[in-house]
Formats: structure tokens, C-alpha cells, sequence
């Protein structure tokens, strides 16, 4: 059977990808939540994943997620409009607008699907959204499945947002979405000068806060932290990261909540998370609220080994959270590097474009609070064999 013509094309495609030390598959991995990971066979500390709080394996949350199994079953079976709610996911509605300080909260499948129907239900076609450069796919993706005009402002520069804000002052409607925390670099992005700018410019701000939620302020994200958060409209998170578990969460004012369950498409035609998922998640919400200080740890330990890091000659970019890049340029020089790491007993992800610019491969670690001080020594020890092998 002759293949069809479009299987050339891709078959062309997947060769250039080869070539240039992109083509992605998935890792022979096993327990890719732990600390300590299997990978080929081969235990190796684990500095790739985004249990940020070391949350995946606690075995409180294994209970709450064994327990809603048990009382109500493996799945929703049904959109939570339909048939797919229970007591337990109004329950973590409740105690998570109440943590975040918001009137209302709803929960979505993962924050991915939490950005599309943002998006889908507060932009389109007369809407002008301002866009941080490096925010999450899933925002931009959101933003063009709305058909809302883009804005892209340089990442964290004010002063070119401040002016893309000034020509589009006379749109029909406005909205600014920026992540608070950029996954590939670990920055934060100016949140203060950002709701200034909208709420001079009368103009709806929406913050995803993903990697943020159980590290930064108190647990409830860099908003709280930087006294913002009665200014955002918007607060998208989720449990994915930090709380070790799955889904997202959207918290603001009731009316909008109750606009977003109406109007979101990924929420209304999505069966609901399954239970455990929820129970694990509540017994985390728990943990952070009433216990804050593993964020804290996190982001002293972290610092500390930034900084040892850029002694040692690493570029880590702007870095100030939990993600450190060590940025390297080339996609080869990334990948040897990632090798030699497992090498040493570390898993660290290899990081190239196209979801990182050209020319800026890099590793991106991703710090825990389950590391203890001969985790890091370890670390420390297996970067200063990197630095005196690769410059």
C-alpha cells in the first residue's frame, strides 16, 4: 500500500527535529513523582518534576485519596453539571475560596483546561488581551481558540506594556493575563506595576499562579505575598505542582465564578475529576494551610543554591523561586549535559526550543522541600563535575 502524501511530510519533519537535538519522547521513567526516581533501572534524585513540596508520596494524602475511593467510587462518571459532583468536591470548593480569601472558586480538570475557559469565557473577538511573552501555552492557546486580538508585551518590561496598553486604550474590552511565576526561567513578574497599569487603563487582570500556590505567601501565592490579591480578578492555580496532586482551581468574585461555570466550555464538556484526585487534594490544602513553613524552606534552599550555582560560573537568569535555570545555549551542549548529570546520581530535564527561545537551551531544576542537606551537597557536587567538563 502506497503511504499517503502527508506521511512524507512528517517523516521529513520528524528527521529535522532528529537533527537538531529536538525530537522529544517520552523517558523509560518510573516513579517520576519521588524523590528519588527510577530511570533505565537507575535511582537518581529527582530534579525534574513539580512537586515542589514533596506532597506526591505523603502518605496522608494516599489516605484521603484511598478513602473517596472507597465512598464514592474511580470516577464522575459525568460533567459536574450532569451527575459528576459530590459532597467532597463542593467541600474543596469551599476551603479553597476561603484559603485564597475569595467569595467563590470552581475546579477544572487541570490548569490548562482553568486557562482555556478563562479565556473562552471572558475574551473574544472586540477583546484586547496583553499577554507576558513567556506566559504558559496553555494561556496562549487560550487566547487563540477566543479569538480575542493578542498583545504580547517583552517579558516583564512595563514600560513596553505600559505602552501597548496606551494604543489599545479605546477597545471595547481589555484583559491582561500573566503567569506570577515563569516555568522555564523561575521569575516573578511584576505584579504591583501590572495592576497598577489596570487599573489605570480600566482593564481585567488575570493571574496564574500554578507555580506559586504552596511556596509563595503563606501557600496562597505571590498575589498574597505582594499585598495584590484583593486587585486580581482572577486567581488561576493549581494542585498539580505544590500540592502534589491534580486539577486546577479559579477563585475571584461570585459573579464572575458564576459566569466562568456557565461560559467554560473545558468545565460544561468535561467529565469531573475523578475522587481520589479530589481527596488528595483537599488533605493538601489541609496540610499547606495549617503548616506553610515547607514553601519557606523551599525558597531559602533554593536561594542558596542559586547562588552557589552562579559561583561556579552557571548563568541562572533572573531566577528568584523554586525553578532555576541553568542556561546553557545549545540544544547538544544541554542534552550531553543532562547525560553527564545522570551520571552522577541527578535527573534534571533538558530544556530546548521551541519551549525555550533559540540559543537558550538549558537544564531546569526543579527544587523541593523534601531535600535534605546531603540532597544538596550531592547536587552542588555533581554541578561542580559539570562546570570543570563543559566550561
Amino acid at each position: 500500500m502506497t503511504p499517503k502524501s502527508f506521511y512524507r511530510r512528517i517523516e521529513g519533519e520528524l528527521a529535522e527535529l532528529k537533527k537538531a537535538s529536538m525530537l522529544r519522547v517520552v523517558p523509560n521513567l518510573d516513579n517520576g513523582a519521588a524523590k528519588e526516581l527510577l530511570f533505565n533501572g537507575q535511582k537518581l534524585l529527582n530534579l525534574a518534576s513539580n512537586d515542589y513540596l514533596g506532597l506526591a508520596m505523603d502518605e496522608s494524602l494516599a489516605r484521603a485519596a484511598a478513602e473517596a475511593v472507597r465512598k464514592y467510587g474511580c470516577g464522575a462518571a459525568a460533567s459536574r453539571l450532569v451527575t459528576g459532583n459530590f459532597q467532597i468536591y463542593d467541600d474543596l470548593e469551599r476551603e479553597l475560596a476561603a484559603f485564597k480569601e475569595q467569595e467563590d472558586c470552581m475546579l477544572f480538570t487541570s490548569g490548562y483546561t482553568a486557562n482555556l475557559a478563562i479565556m473562552d469565557s471572558f475574551a473574544g473577538r472586540r477583546t484586547v488581551v496583553f499577554s507576558d511573552k513567556l506566559n504558559h501555552a496553555s494561556i496562549l492557546d487560550g487566547i487563540r481558540m477566543s479569538g480575542a486580538r493578542q498583545v504580547r508585551y517583552r517579558h516583564n518590561d512595563l514600560a513596553h506594556l505600559k505602552k501597548r496598553m496606551e494604543a489599545a486604550k479605546d477597545a471595547h474590552e481589555r484583559l491582561l493575563i500573566t503567569d506570577t511565576i515563569f516555568s522555564m526561567d523561575g521569575d516573578l513578574a511584576y505584579l504591583e506595576e501590572v495592576a497598577d497599569l489596570c487599573d489605570f487603563y480600566d482593564t481585567m487582570l488575570v493571574i496564574d499562579e500554578a507555580h506559586a500556590e504552596g511556596v509563595f505567601g503563606s501557600g496562597k501565592g505571590i498575589a498574597f505575598e505582594r499585598g495584590v490579591a484583593d486587585r486580581v480578578d482572577l486567581h488561576m492555580g493549581a494542585f498539580s505542582k505544590g500540592f502534589g496532586s491534580l486539577g486546577g482551581a479559579v477563585s475571584g468574585r461570585k459573579e464572575l465564578i458564576s459566569y466562568l461555570r456557565n461560559k467554560g466550555r473545558s468545565f460544561v464538556f468535561t467529565t469531573a475529576l475523578p475522587p481520589a484526585a479530589i481527596g488528595a487534594s483537599l488533605a493538601a490544602l489541609r496540610l499547606v494551610a495549617e503548616d506553610p513553613s515547607r514553601g519557606q524552606r523551599l525558597l531559602a534552599m533554593s536561594l542558596d543554591l542559586k547562588e552557589y550555582l552562579e559561583s561556579l560560573g552557571f548563568d541562572c537568569g533572573n531566577s528568584e523561586s523554586q525553578i532555576i535555570p541553568v542556561i546553557l545555549g545549545d540544544n547538544k551542549t544541554a542534552l550531553a549535559a543532562r547525560d553527564r548529570l545522570i551520571e552522577e546520581g541527578i535527573y534534571a530535564a533538558a530544556i530546548r526550543p521551541p519551549t525555550v527561545p533559540e540559543g537558550t537551551a538549558r537544564l531546569r531544576l526543579s527544587l523541593r522541600a523534601d531535600l535534605t542537606g546531603d540532597d544538596l551537597q550531592k547536587i552542588k557536587s555533581a554541578f561542580g563535575v559539570l562546570k570543570a567538563e563543559f566550561g
